[in-house]
């Protein structure tokens, strides 16, 4: 009879161990997310503008360089604009979706 108090705390603590594991990640969560404000949000939509924008004027200055050494029947410039743009585009799809993808990650987290 003895036995028998001693296997039912034993049932009981992985779902105690677990509870006290999830509220401790949520807690820490919490705080590494606790600085995240307005400011953030508008750094990232800058970082993101800015990964289109650089790759966009490398590809005009690399055009201008081209039309200058190279001319041709077309212009460098304009057609190394728009690879520039979509590549910056291609580089800003990747940091959304990487965004994106953390945040959902978070979210299944908070789900357990």
């Amino acid at each position: 009879m003895a036995d028998r108090p001693t296997e039912k705390p034993l049932r009981e603590e992985p779902i105690l161990a677990s509870q006290v594991g999830k509220k401790a990640k949520r807690k820490l969560r919490a705080r590494r997310n606790e600085g995240q404000t307005v400011w953030l949000g508008l750094g990232m939509m800058g970082l993101i503008g800015w990964s289109v924008a650089i790759p966009t004027l490398l590809g005009a200055a690399l055009g201008l360089w081209l039309d200058e050494h190279y001319p041709v029947g077309f212009s460098w410039t304009l057609t190394m604009l728009i690879v520039g743009l979509f590549i910056g585009c291609l580089n800003a799809w990747h940091w959304v979706e990487k965004e994106n993808k953390a945040m959902q990650e978070e979210q299944e987290d908070n789900n357990e």
